[in-house]
């Protein structure tokens, strides 16, 4: 009988010994991921400087998040937001498709470029797009979600383009709120709910961007 709890005893101290570890390390295991995943998705450099998950609640917040620009664009960056908030439904955790009631993107800076006749808003949904593939797109085996409510308010927007030599122009934003992203589809998977916050903001962006009308403008300050 000893022989036989020994191993029991041992696996079972293992266990919790990793679900202890995992909990106290889930912070900076979802902080990694994001940078690592989120790099081979768009092609272009993210980063994180902290994240802050309270399981017990359901929520957590992504701080410092930095979206680079993929090759071929001069600006610093496409996107970079100080704060993320999230909150989930724990009730949908098991489920296979987990409920996340409301996420907010405030203050976030964008910078809207476009060079060669394409923009980094444009780059950003193509590279995620090619990651994702038909058969890791639609996938039932990916984590899925529908996100109740979308918030991305409070922006800084600058645009830039070839002509400009890496200057930017403030430009303004109109806040964004998506309702039940994912419903319709059965959920997204994290590369989809990317795309949809990049397209959501490119449409925004193009309204606001006028590049034809920053070229005269740039060519009347330069007479």
């Amino acid at each position: 009988m000893r022989k036989f709890l020994f191993p029991l005893l041992t696996i079972a101290l293992l266990v919790f010994g990793a679900l202890y570890w995992l909990t106290d390390n889930l912070d900076e295991i979802v902080a990694d991921a994001i940078s690592h995943h989120g790099s081979a998705m768009t092609q272009a450099r993210v980063g994180v400087e902290k994240v802050e998950i309270s399981p017990a609640k359901g929520t957590g917040v992504i701080s410092g998040l930095l979206i680079g620009n993929p090759k071929g664009f001069k600006t610093p960056y496409a996107l970079r937001v100080n704060n993320i908030a999230v909150d989930v439904d724990l009730s949908t955790l098991n489920q296979d498709v987990t409920v996340i009631r409301t996420l907010v993107i405030e203050n976030p800076d964008v910078i809207y470029e476009k060079s060669n006749g394409s923009t980094n808003f444009d780059a950003i949904p193509k590279n995620i797009a090619a990651y994702l593939g038909p058969t890791k797109g639609g996938s039932r085996g990916s984590i899925r979600m529908i996100v109740e409510e979308l918030t991305i308010c409070n922006a800084n927007a600058q645009a830039s383009a070839d002509f400009m030599g890496g200057k930017t122009v403030s430009i303004p934003l109109a806040d964004i709120v998506l309702k039940n992203v994912g419903k319709a589809n059965g959920g997204v998977t994290p590369g989809e709910l990317g795309q949809e916050v990049a397209h959501a903001l490119k449409a925004k962006l193009s309204a606001a961007g006028n590049f034809e009308r920053l070229r005269k403008s740039a060519g009347e300050t330069m007479k």
